[in-house]
């Protein structure tokens, strides 16, 4: 007697994954773990690329480095023992032979291959010393020579589809479950309602029948290069969702309560009154997009960006204000000691003499020093606190938290983000939420990656600062960059020399910083070199770059920690080894350190020779353009997306099918959809189908 689940009307996403024939409660677990739940989680786990098993290679036809099927006969099967233990298998159809290695095996493996078996095998070949070999083929047993028939030697007519695996599935078992799961596709189980004008002519149910097992026929560099039109409709449907997603998680936040902070703007007057420098119209501007936020009763989330120099922080400081003359709490978190400790500098400076208390939170204080920084924290003496991740630990409690600031967001992830705005919630509303960015987001990342966020961008530098030249360099002209950097400092400006390493390694080659010190200082006796990279103690950063703003120190060797934030405009020359290592959006968030102020500046890109072509690429682009958004969309086209938001972003844009830079055309219509559909349709089974397995922060 059937069950509820095996109807066939029922939908794909109702039948569980254990109706398939074959799927018992030990291999149902192994599945879960994958996020496969039901038949259409499996349906939606899409092929990464493909294979060619549609022919036959002839074994005297192989050649080192190619991947092919072939059909021969054993004619020995032995265990050897050489410096690792091995099983051979050699084998020959009439052409020539070839020779299948296994290092991991049992003894019955090699009773199975008996003299005279007919295998189809399919593999990568290399040159092994006996002739062509292949390493772990995959095997398939026909029968003996003498009984093969047709049936055993029918090959496939399409494409074989390779998988995402976990441990302990196989690509064959996985194949074997999706031969089962697509004759269960049809209209009537599987809800498709994309307009037909948006998905090409393609019915969701032909697109993945198509996506598993393409034809013989089939584009095969469409496919390679995910373009053929069933991948492109699938396409399409994933960014709808993914762009849904980002609308749910901007309505569950601003159905949260938040302060209305319509409160007269004099604090902001004070600061602005105090400034030895005028804003910028385009921060102006920026300015009252925040102010106007900020007055109503759903919590902000506004994302600035603005290029290096733009001026951000004091931006920053202005969208405080309105939280701390209404008597709340602003936390302002920064990914690195050494700027979150250049912001403590510079907002004390700008709001002690107007009475407001600003305080400190890293992970580096000493006990009592935490300590005291918590119960300020608690009991609200604290108004204004900079921090760094220390910020959003459970330890850290506020009593009125308002205004959340995230400088240089691309650093942290959306989880972070969402465990220090929660940090409001115990006062009965959500804070809002202000994220920061010196690394322009090309226009289609960021509408994928903040595409909860409403945007600002400073579009213009303060007037008077200087443009950078930038020279790429082989360090084979080590020597005279550093006469060079004598005769700099000689004028009474400063340098950087940055590197990519705080100590030697073996294995990669890049100059360390601690031995650049050395070397500089012995070769520039007459001037006082300094140090600061991660590893140092707070106080001793602190105390290097003091020395360093104060002018005592003539060139000051860092590692990357000095990326963002660090501000002295009497440093006039930047010098980065090893540029080959970085991205173009990091690389030009360091050259930004100089040019701050009146004097012409410098940047040499040192890097280590060979250099290949893409990397002598990437240092032409830098030298040939300031313009970080220009930059940005290179740096997208040439590393992707996870690369250019960072490590701890990339997670939140992560997809099966979609490519932010080869599907960046399709990303402005799956927004427009997405807005069409959201509030007027029942959108879950979008939501269901492609983001099932990633975590939603509703509050983020």
């Amino acid at each position: 007697m059937g069950t509820a689940s095996d109807s066939p009307t029922l939908a794909l996403h109702e039948r569980p994954i254990a109706c398939l024939r074959g799927v018992g409660p030990a291999l149902a677990e192994r599945l879960k773990r994958l996020g496969i739940n039901t038949v259409q989680d499996l349906l939606f786990t899409l092929p990464r690329h493909y294979e060619d098993r549609t022919q036959r290679t002839a074994l005297g036809s192989l050649i080192p480095g190619m991947t092919a099927l072939v059909e021969a006969d054993v004619v020995l099967a032995d265990i050897i023992q050489g410096r690792r233990r091995a099983l051979l298998v050699r084998l020959r159809d009439g052409t020539g032979g070839l020779t299948l290695r296994f290092y991991h095996f049992r003894q019955s493996q090699k009773d199975s291959y008996s003299k005279g078996q007919r295998l189809r095998v399919f593999g990568e070949v290399r040159a092994g010393p006996a002739g062509p070999e292949m390493i772990h083929p995959e095997v398939e047993w026909l029968a003996d020579t003498d009984t093969v028939n047709d049936d055993d030697a029918r090959l496939n007519d399409h494409l074989t589809p390779i998988y995402p695996l976990v441990e302990g599935l196989t690509q064959r078992r996985i194949r074997e479950l999706m031969a089962r799961a697509l004759p269960l596709l049809n209209d009537t189980v599987l809800i498709d309602k994309l307009p037909a004008q948006q998905a090409g002519g393609w019915s969701l149910a032909q697109a993945l029948h198509t996506v598993h097992a393409p034809t013989a026929d089939s584009d095969r560099q469409a496919l390679r290069d995910g373009l053929h039109p069933a991948q492109q409709r699938l396409v399409f449907e994933e960014l709808v969702a993914h762009q849904m997603g980002l609308l749910q998680r901007r309505d569950r936040q601003r159905h949260t309560s938040a302060p209305a902070l319509r409160c007269d703007d004099s604090l902001s007057q004070q600061l602005l009154a105090a400034l030895p420098f005028a804003l910028t119209d385009a921060q102006q501007r920026v300015v009252q997009e925040i102010h106007r936020d900020l007055g109503q009763t759903r919590a902000m989330l506004r994302l600035v960006q603005g290029d290096v120099g733009a001026g951000k922080t004091v931006v920053a400081a202005l969208a405080a204000c309105p939280a701390l003359a209404a008597g709340l709490q602003v936390a302002i978190m920064a990914p690195t000691e050494i700027l979150a400790e250049q912001h403590l500098l510079r907002f004390r400076s700008w709001f002690d003499p107007l009475g407001i208390s600003v305080g400190w939170l890293s992970g580096k204080q000493s006990a009592k020093s935490r300590t005291t920084s918590l119960a300020s924290l608690a009991d609200a003496s604290c108004q204004l606190v900079i921090g760094t991740h220390a910020l959003f630990q459970d330890s850290v409690q506020f009593a009125r938290l308002g205004l959340v600031i995230i400088d240089e967001q691309h650093r942290f992830g959306v989880a972070q983000r969402l465990q220090l705005a929660e940090k409001g919630l115990s006062t009965g509303w959500l804070p809002h939420q202000l994220i920061m960015t010196a690394t322009p987001i090309p226009r289609t990342l960021a509408m994928s990656a903040y595409g909860d966020l409403d945007t600002s961008i400073i579009d213009a530098l303060p007037p008077g600062r200087q443009g950078i030249q930038t020279v790429v360099l082989a360090n084979t002209r080590r020597d005279t960059l550093v006469e060079r950097i004598r005769h700099h400092a000689a004028s009474g400006q400063q340098v950087y020399w940055v590197c990519t390493l705080i100590e030697q390694s073996e294995q990669i080659q890049a100059q360390a910083a601690e031995a650049a010190m050395a070397e500089l200082s012995a070769a520039l006796p007459e001037l006082k070199v300094g140090l600061v990279h991660g590893q140092l103690k707070a106080a001793e950063k602190a105390a290097v770059m003091a020395d360093f703003v104060a002018g005592n120190i003539a060139v000051l060797v860092a590692t990357t920690v000095i990326e963002v934030g660090v501000d002295v405009p009497n440093a006039t020359l930047m010098v980065i080894e090893n540029p080959e290592r970085l991205g173009l959006s990091q690389l030009h968030q360091l050259r930004g350190r100089v040019g701050r102020g009146q004097l012409a500046s410098f940047c040499v890109l040192l890097y280590q020779t060979p250099v290949s072509a893409l990397a002598r690429e990437r240092l032409q682009i830098l030298r040939d353009s300031q313009d970080g958004f220009v930059i940005a969309e290179k740096d997208l086209e040439l590393r992707g997306p996870g690369e250019v938001l960072g490590t701890r972003q990339t997670g939140d844009v992560q997809f099966r099918l979609a490519d932010l830079v080869r599907d960046a055309a399709l990303i402005s219509p799956a927004r427009a959809l997405a807005e069409r559909l959201h509030g007027h349709e029942n959108y879950n089974y979008l939501l269901s189908r492609w983001l099932s397995n990633e975590g939603h922060y509703a509050l983020a």
